[in-house]
């Protein structure tokens, strides 16, 4: 479990990335960040609160202290009192700029925290949002172990000791590239998007029984890992059953769901002699021909069906002829 996001863990984090500095000291670091969004104040400052998305973290960029140091002290006060008194966890000021003196004092006083950035305000929210999205998105762990081959994610899953890291260091050992074994961190990006990456001890280890661990950028060099990979495809291998009913023809596709993220799932049953690492590249290539609209179950089955239109044409066409 991840634990909770603070301002104070973000700045430690981002200090370098955003060029932070804590204005109004520390307190109000302990704070946690409950959204993964970013927004600038709005027309709150123009007296409108309905909308107010107050629990992100709110970013004063220089059309925004510039019209605060606009107004009147007695109206820029009363719009930074309605301000502070809802439950902000921190305030980011872009370019360098100085806050209102009002406004570090509402803050203080309220236990707000204000820290600045030298970024401008754009750049400021093209860097925090992608680190905001990473830290809040869901995250759960796999029993598998995941492989890039010819680029395309497949992560082999089935019951301990049946041979996923056995068949991804064969892969390795043709070139290609091992995620992770074992254990597989999965991470969702936006809705449709599964990245997976290894636990930062184990990362590029493998275990393999009767050997033990393999350093596996030291055996086959830096080429055969990456660090992460968008996961594609299950495959799930399964001890060889004569009574396993399995997908004979590539139509009836299976599917599964990880993180509200459905996945193609496909069974290999195995048995002595298979070579299952030749089926895992065909596996891939046969995703790869997909996504470039050959789908080789669909153009079989439409032969088919044409043969069988033609020759019950012909069926009919002989039944009809009485010459």
């Amino acid at each position: 479990m991840k634990a909770k996001l603070t301002i104070g863990r973000l700045v430690e984090r981002l200090r370098d990335v955003l060029a932070l500095e804590v204005i109004t000291g520390t307190r109000g670091l302990e704070r946690e960040i409950g959204s993964p969004n970013v927004s600038s104040p709005g027309l709150v400052l123009a007296g409108y609160v309905e909308r107010f998305p107050a629990h992100r973290l709110q970013v004063f960029g220089e059309t925004e202290v510039s019209y605060l140091a606009s107004l009147p002290e007695g109206e820029r006060r009363g719009i930074l009192e309605t301000y502070f008194s809802f439950p902000i966890p921190a305030v980011f000021v872009t370019k360098s700029q100085k806050p209102p003196g009002e406004m570090s004092e509402l803050a203080t006083a309220a236990g707000v925290p204000i820290i600045g950035s030298r970024l401008k305000t754009n750049e400021f929210y093209s860097r925090i949002k992608p680190w905001l999205e990473e830290e809040f998105a869901p995250t759960t762990t796999l029993h598998g172990s995941l492989a890039d081959i010819f680029g395309v994610g497949l992560l082999f899953v089935g019951r301990s000791g049946i041979g996923k890291s056995e068949c991804v260091l064969d892969l390795v050992e043709r070139g290609h590239r091992l995620v992770a074994d074992d254990v597989v961190i999965a991470t969702r990006r936006g809705t449709e998007v599964l990245l997976g990456r290894g636990h930062e001890l184990q990362r590029h280890y493998m275990e393999i029984r009767g050997v033990g661990l393999v350093d596996v950028p030291s055996v086959f060099g830096i080429r055969a890992v990456r660090q992460q990979k968008r996961i594609e495809v299950i495959v799930e291998l399964v001890d060889w059953d004569p009574e396993l009913i399995v997908d004979r023809t590539g139509l009836d596709r299976e599917g599964t769901t990880i993180l509200d993220v459905t996945l193609p799932k496909i069974t290999v049953p195995l048995n002595p002699g298979k070579n299952i690492t030749v089926i895992a590249e065909v596996i891939a290539m046969n995703h790869l021909l997909k996504y470039s609209g050959v789908d080789a179950a669909e153009r079989f089955n439409e032969r088919l069906l044409k043969t069988m239109r033609a020759a019950s044409e012909v069926r009919r066409y002989l039944q009809e002829d009485y010459e």
